[in-house]
């Protein structure tokens, strides 16, 4: 059975891969003011992708439960990643007016698997670009040893039901309320795969920060 389900989320998986880059196709080839129907591919390129990612992960999911992830940390430069990772979201960001902001030291390296952390920064920026009114500030520093990426937004908050269980994000997966929280179960596992001299990463969430709303926080060893 799980064969199966893994084969046809590899399907899927392709099908929606096609879809994108036939889409990002026709946006690239005309200029928004010449195309009525622009603003609406936008946001069908930008579903299509989020729908991609979330396969993505429950494939990823998949291998590290049979244990056949191949696991990479390296030296990261986090300006360079932080950038890159924006950038596939510039195209949203610049149709819904969402100014983002990325405060990193140019200088910052830090271990860890480049892949696996894209994938949890990329779910804590959809979320923000879906939840803030018009501001989102993503960061990373060295602290107390450790590394801390947050993702903040200036919108309503995370609610209460979410920030229960004292930031175990683990604790806030219901897939009985119509939320599978699929994305923060997979930044939950990829973190406490990230493990240095008995310490292991991990996720918390938190109202508040700089710009007053959600905070997503990432701790890496």
């Amino acid at each position: 059975m799980a064969n199966f389900l893994v084969s046809s989320v590899h399907d899927m998986k392709n099908s929606v891969s096609m879809l994108i880059c036939g889409l990002d196709k026709v946006l690239t080839s005309v200029e928004a003011a010449e195309l009525s129907t622009h603003a609406e591919l936008v946001q069908m390129n930008h579903e299509a992708k989020r729908i991609n990612n979330r396969l993505i992960q429950l494939l990823t999911l998949y291998k590290l439960g049979q244990k056949i992830y191949p696991f990479d940390p390296q030296s990261v430069c986090l300006d360079d990643f932080l950038r890159t990772t924006v950038a596939q979201y510039a195209q949203l960001l610049k149709f819904r007016q969402i100014h983002l902001e990325v405060r990193v030291d140019p200088g910052l390296y830090w271990y860890f698997d480049e892949d696996l952390i894209s994938g949890v920064i990329g779910n804590a920026l959809n979320n923000a670009m879906r939840h803030t009114h018009d501001h989102i500030l993503i960061s990373a520093e060295a602290h107390e040893g450790g590394l801390v990426l947050r993702v903040e937004d200036d919108g309503d908050g995370y609610p209460p039901e979410l920030l229960q269980g004292d930031g175990n994000v683990m604790q806030s997966v219901d897939f009985h309320g119509g939320s599978t929280g699929l994305g923060l179960y997979f930044s939950a596992m990829v973190a406490r795969m990230h493990r240095n001299q008995g310490v292991q990463g991990d996720l918390c969430l938190e109202n508040g920060g700089s710009l007053q709303g959600a905070c997503f926080v990432l701790h890496l060893p």
